[in-house]
C-alpha cells in the first residue's frame, strides 16, 4: 500500500468516516473510495452493499477479481436515560461491538455502580451531545420518558445524521411526543425517522427483552438499510 492510501485511510479513520480499498487482484493496483465519492464510484452498488456488511471480502466485476477493505468506524450507541432497560442493553451492545453512551443528568440513576464500565455523562443532552457529536454511525435511543431529557436528544438527533433515532413510549405518548417536536420546527418526514413504538415487535415485557428488541432493529438499520 503507499504511503500517501495510508495516509488518506488513517485521516478517514479519525474523522469517523468510512472507505474503501478496491484492489485488483490481478493487477495489483489499488484505489481508496471514500464515503463521500462512493455514490458516484462506478462500483457503487458493490461498494454500498460490503459497507453494509461491515465486512472486508472478494467480489468479482467486469471479470476482474477485486478484493474490498472496508474501513467503517464503531458503531457508537448513545442511550438518554439511565434505566433498567440501559442496564440490560449496554452488555449486549458491548458484545455486538457498540460503544455505549449514557447521559443521564439524574445522577442518582446514572452512577459507576449501577453502569460499571460504561461512558456515563451526568449532563443535560444539549451540553452533553454537542460535545460527543452525532454522525452516520450513531445509533440514538430515547428511553426515559421525561420530555425535558428526551426532546432535547431527540431534536439533536433528528439533526444529525443518526442511522437510527428510537424513542421508548406508547403510541399515546410518542403523538404528545410528535406534537411537540412539530411545534419546535420539524416536519412529519422528520419525525418519521424516530422508530416509536421503539423496537421490533416481538411482544417484549421484561427490561432485557425490550434490550433484545431495541438492538434487532439498530442492527436491522445497519445492516439492511432498514431506517424509516
Amino acid at each position: 500500500m503507499k504511503l500517501d492510501t495510508l495516509a488518506a485511510m488513517n485521516a478517514e479513520r479519525a474523522a469517523r468516516r468510512a472507505c474503501v480499498l478496491v484492489s485488483d487482484l490481478d493487477s495489483g493496483e489499488q484505489r481508496l473510495v471514500t464515503e463521500a465519492a462512493l455514490a458516484e464510484d462506478p462500483l457503487a452498488p458493490l461498494l454500498a452493499a460490503q459497507l453494509r456488511s461491515g465486512k472486508s471480502g472478494m467480489v468479482e466485476s467486469g471479470g476482474r477479481r477485486l478484493f474490498l477493505t472496508v474501513q467503517a468506524p464503531p458503531v457508537r450507541l448513545v442511550i438518554t436515560g439511565a434505566v433498567h432497560i440501559s442496564q440490560a442493553i449496554v452488555p449486549m451492545a458491548r458484545q455486538l461491538g457498540f460503544d455505549a453512551v449514557i447521559i443521564d443528568p439524574r445522577t442518582a440513576f446514572a452512577t459507576p455502580e449501577r453502569f460499571p464500565n460504561v461512558r456515563l455523562v451526568p449532563e443535560w443532552p444539549d451540553e452533553a451531545l454537542p460535545r460527543i457529536g452525532l454522525d452516520r454511525y450513531t445509533a440514538f435511543v430515547a428511553l426515559t420518558h421525561d420530555p425535558k431529557i428526551d426532546d432535547p436528544a431527540l431534536s439533536a438527533a433528528l439533526r444529525s445524521d443518526c442511522f437510527y433515532i428510537g424513542a421508548l413510549g406508547s403510541r399515546k405518548t410518542h403523538a404528545k411526543r410528535v406534537e411537540r417536536l412539530m411545534q419546535a420546527g420539524f416536519t412529519e418526514v422528520d419525525l418519521a425517522r424516530i422508530h416509536a413504538p421503539i423496537g421490533l415487535p416481538i411482544g417484549a415485557v421484561s427490561p432485557a427483552e425490550i434490550a433484545l428488541s431495541i438492538l434487532a432493529e439498530v442492527v436491522a438499520s445497519l445492516r439492511k438499510g432498514d431506517g424509516a
